[in-house]
């Protein structure tokens, strides 16, 4: 009997366990069945802008298209300038080497016609025939000289750096070639007018001149076959 008793109450014990585990089934699931319903009830209640929509895969393709238009044409933008920039160096070098040219051509021709005036001179000296010397240089003033000076480095501060200081010599040569133009008759002149070995070579009265063009100091004239330097001034 006491072996029974103990049964008993062992079985007692554990039917106990069974129903307070149950009690606390019961409590979760009418817990965990209000949170399924909010939840539930929060979905069906709650907007969600931000959520993609079918229109909203459709404008991101069309922006991802506009993005990819809009690279293309960047590229072909840089590509065109590239190449314009090559074409203008190029038709710059090209027209460097034709002016070269053409001044040494003019040079040439120069250079011959000297050659045979001389020769010329000299058979009409043996006849007796007066040569004629070409006059001096006019003098000026100290204030003539002051106000050329003045205008002189006005016209030298608008070139480039190099004519400005950068390089003495070459500032020398330029305020040369301009005292040359302003002493030339109607202020023009042949290149070889210029030139006055050994500070004066061609090469360097020729850059001189050049810079002169391109700020429009000067005009470059060829139309009468052979080329002139006409000064303008700048304003």
């Amino acid at each position: 009997m006491t072996e029974f008793l103990d049964e008993v109450e062992t079985l007692q014990t554990n039917v106990e366990g069974l129903k307070n585990l149950s009690e606390s089934l019961a409590t979760f699931n009418e817990s965990f069945a209000s949170w399924l319903y909010i939840m539930n009830m929060n979905s069906l209640t709650t907007d969600w802008p931000q959520a993609p929509i079918p229109e909203s895969f459709e404008l991101a393709k069309r922006r991802a298209e506009q993005k990819a238009i809009a690279a293309m044409e960047a590229l072909k933008a840089k590509a065109a300038a590239r190449e314009a920039r090559e074409a203008e160096t190029a038709a710059t070098a090209l027209a460097e080497r034709t002016a070269t040219t053409e001044i040494t051509d003019v040079d040439t021709t120069y250079y011959a016609n000297a050659t045979t005036a001389n020769t010329s001179t000299l058979s009409g000296n043996k006849y007796g025939t007066v040569i004629k010397k070409k006059g001096a240089k006019p003098k000026l003033t100290a204030r003539e000289k002051k106000e050329r000076s003045m205008e002189i480095e006005r016209i030298i501060s608008c070139l480039p750096l190099e004519f400005r200081g950068s390089d003495p010599n070459l500032r020398r040569n330029m305020e040369n070639v301009i005292e040359g133009l302003f002493d030339a008759p109607a202020q023009t002149v042949k290149l070889h007018d210029l030139i006055k070995p050994p500070d004066l070579s061609q090469a360097r009265v020729n850059k001189c001149l050049i810079a002169l063009v391109n700020r429009k100091a000067v005009q470059k004239d060829n139309s009468t076959g052979a080329v002139l330097y006409r000064w303008q001034g700048i304003p």
